[in-house]
């Protein structure tokens, strides 16, 4: 899953990159509310992490504009305005849900899945594929009752393998999906991360396979019966 924070004080947003990324989330982070429009214009992210108060604009400006073009993606405000009429203001603009500062980051990435769990949201709660299941809340993968030691990147590119079963994910959704706009990304490196978790896979006794679909892209297949 791949978030935007829209944050203009650093510390914040660089505590919160980095907990979120502990927490499996690929995040990309601008402090300006026209940095923001121009991110999600270039980029799908999952979910958006909204600040009120930004130097070029309220955030509710945003927050606005993405609702008024029928932008669904799910938005959590993030404010310093502890009013009701702050907080009414910013859920009747079409946020989903709002932090107050200060927050634990515990209670960030909480709410942060939770909004991803929604109906129509990014997060189910467990996927599967024949004797393979991954818990997308906790990030916890296993092969019948074996647990599978995946790293982040590695449970990423099972989840969306996943979430479309049977169906071809191309290598540059992956690419998307895993690494932020600052991350430099090397030509082989959706290659190598699949080639590890698919002899985890097989190490595993997995009856779904990963398929590489040259030039394209992955799929995963259950075993045909």
């Amino acid at each position: 899953m791949r978030l935007l924070i829209v944050e203009d004080e650093a510390r914040i947003a660089e505590l919160a990159k980095r907990a979120l990324e502990r927490a499996g989330f690929a995040v990309d982070t601008v402090r300006l509310c026209g940095e923001g429009a121009a991110a999600l214009a270039m980029t799908v992210y999952d979910a958006l992490i909204l600040d009120l108060g930004l130097p070029d604009a309220d955030g509710t400006k945003l927050l606005r504009e993405l609702r008024a073009v029928g932008n669904q993606i799910p938005i959590l405000l993030l404010t310093a305005r502890d009013a009701v009429e702050d907080r009414v203001g910013g859920l009747d603009a079409g946020a989903d849900d709002y932090l107050i500062k200060p927050f634990a980051m515990s209670e960030l990435i909480a709410r942060t899945k939770a909004l991803l769990r929604r109906p129509g949201g990014a997060l189910g709660t467990t996927l599967q594929a024949g004797n393979i299941a991954f818990d997308t809340i906790g990030r916890d993968a296993h092969v019948g009752v074996a647990t599978l030691a995946l790293s982040r990147r590695e449970s990423t590119i099972l989840e969306h393998l996943l979430r479309r079963l049977g169906r071809v994910v191309p290598k540059s959704v992956l690419e998307e999906k895993l690494y932020g706009i600052d991350d430099e990304i090397e030509s082989n490196a959706i290659p190598v991360h699949v080639h590890h978790l698919r002899r985890k896979l097989v190490g595993a006794g997995a009856d779904a396979q990963i398929h590489t679909i040259r030039g394209v892209g992955y799929l995963l297949a259950e075993a045909k019966s």
